[in-house]
């Protein structure tokens, strides 16, 4: 295979956070990195994916093998690391297994949380801007596109995105199990900790109609509800605005309850026992379990909801097995088109070939001939056709079948030798070449050229030749073809002893 496809990179699993930081691509400042991806030597066209949780640089060339020698230099120099500092993170992956981990990043399978649906989006974005600086190509162009099929077919087929597999998430789905919508709810987030505010954002997210935050440091409370959209609670208000809360989340905790069964009673009964969802993610628990026992109040602590993470992980692990299967065979299609990019030129230079020594041999015996009247030259054409067409039959036909094998390069090759072939060209200009020159690729159907060669050299009524002339003429080919030479000479390489 005359090109190869390599891809190289760390992610959240091959590397801490203080390292992929380090490497990390800042969004929508990718053209000057990309251009000078496209000058490194043997690279003929790339891109640069670039996330919170990976960094990974993707090219095709034609030597595979230094191409992966290649790019962790470039990754390093273009952030001024040493690139010793990263060659315990980096992974290669080449050719298939190249496209199979674009497919997979594509479809969330490779990450943190599998079947989040932002990486798809993210991915879009960076191959736009591939695009945009010229540095994506054929090859890649087909490859993102596909990648992007893939995963949209995975989303479609599978249910690998419905379950929640975090503990915001969770939370957000046991409350709509509670609520029939969360428009017109209202959350109230006790303490501004990480996983408090992360879970008021999956909320927010899921369209919560408010919410209220407070935090024993009102600054703190101030910043957080500023962030999030929401509005600030004074520590020592609580009992006022519990009330008004339909979801309570509850992210700190003291050496008491923040919230005894009393004061849950007295809430409800303002609200007048209105359904009162509480996730305690405490730890110590910040919630009175005994609150529970009251009606209409629902009461999750940090277990329940791991629980049904755990749930949902499984549920989701069957769901990307079957995602898995699915990316198999969307690379075994893809493959078959890649191959075939090797297949295309070289049956269009055989083609051209033959054709070449066919021409070269008609004109030299039209020279010989002498004048020939317009339905002579015509059977000589169809006659010469019919046979390059026999000719050419099985081995392109063999190219094709095989242009899928693991053994194609072997065909490929072999055929470039023994018809003494060029490189050929690649890539699109040679399929609008192939178009053109293969529209009737394996010529006519067993027998055909048979029919049709004895029909050309009887004279057949579509040549308008009596019967008899052109069978004459053909001998008298044969006769001339040996004492005679077309004045331009013969293609190059062509050994006319053979």
């Amino acid at each position: 295979m005359e090109r190869g496809i390599v891809l190289v990179g760390l992610n959240h699993r091959s590397a801490p956070v203080e390292v992929r930081e380090r490497v990390a691509f800042a969004n929508g400042r990718l053209e000057p990195p990309l251009r000078r991806l496209v000058a490194v030597a043997g690279v003929a066209e790339g891109a640069i994916l670039s996330t919170c949780n990976r960094v990974e640089v993707l090219a095709c060339g034609p030597d595979p093998t230094a191409l992966g020698a290649a790019l962790p230099g470039f990754l390093a120099s273009e952030h001024g690391v040493p690139e010793p500092a990263l060659a315990g993170h980096l992974y290669t992956h080449t050719d298939r297994e190249a496209v199979r981990h674009l497919f997979r990043v594509a479809a969330s399978l490779d990450s943190m949380v599998v079947g989040e649906p932002q990486i798809l989006g993210q991915l879009k974005e960076q191959y736009a801007a591939a695009a945009a600086a010229g540095a994506s190509g054929q090859i890649l162009h087909r490859c993102f596109h596909r990648s992007f099929s893939v995963a949209k077919r995975i989303r479609r087929e599978t249910r690998i995105a419905e379950r929640a597999v975090s503990i915001g998430s969770a939370a957000v789905e046991l409350s709509r199990s509670i609520f029939d919508r969360l428009a017109d709810k209202s959350a109230l987030l006790l303490g501004a900790g990480t996983m408090g505010e992360l879970t008021a954002r999956q909320l927010l997210a899921q369209g919560v109609g408010s919410v209220m935050v407070a935090n024993r440091t009102f600054d703190r409370a101030i910043d957080v509800a500023r962030t999030l959209g929401a509005m600030p609670v004074p520590w020592d208000r609580l009992p006022r605005y519990l009330p008004l809360a339909d979801l309570v989340i509850a992210a700190a905790s003291g050496e008491e309850f923040l919230l005894p069964r009393a004061a849950i009673e007295e809430a409800m009964h303002e609200r007048r026992h209105r359904a009162m969802f509480l996730i305690d993610l405490a730890v110590p628990r910040a919630l009175d379990p005994a609150v529970n026992q009251l009606d209409n109040v629902y009461l999750y602590d940090i277990d329940d909801l791991e629980g049904v993470v755990t749930q949902n992980r499984g549920a989701r692990a069957r769901e990307a097995a079957k995602a898995e299967t699915i990316v198999d065979a969307e690379v075994d299609t893809f493959w078959r088109w890649y191959t075939s990019l090797d297949v295309v030129p070289t049956i269009v230079a055989l083609r051209e070939r033959m054709e070449a020594i066919r021409r070269y041999e008609v004109e030299r015996s039209l020279a010989a001939l002498g004048a020939l009247d317009p339905r002579q030259r015509e059977a000589l054409e169809r006659l010469t056709q019919a046979i390059v067409n026999k000719v050419l039959h099985a081995p392109l036909t063999a190219l094709r079948r095989h242009r899928a094998d693991p053994a194609e390069a072997f065909y490929v090759e072999a055929a470039r030798r023994l018809f003494r072939l060029g490189t050929g060209a690649t890539g699109e200009a040679s399929e609008e070449r192939s178009a053109r020159s293969t529209r009737a690729p394996d010529g006519p159907p067993e027998g055909e050229a048979d029919r049709e060669s004895a029909h050309a050299a009887r004279g057949g009524s579509r040549a308008g030749v009596g019967p008899g002339r052109a069978a004459e003429d053909a001998r008298e080919l044969g006769r001339s073809a040996r004492s005679a030479r077309a004045p331009d000479g013969p293609p190059d390489d062509f050994d006319e002893d053979t």
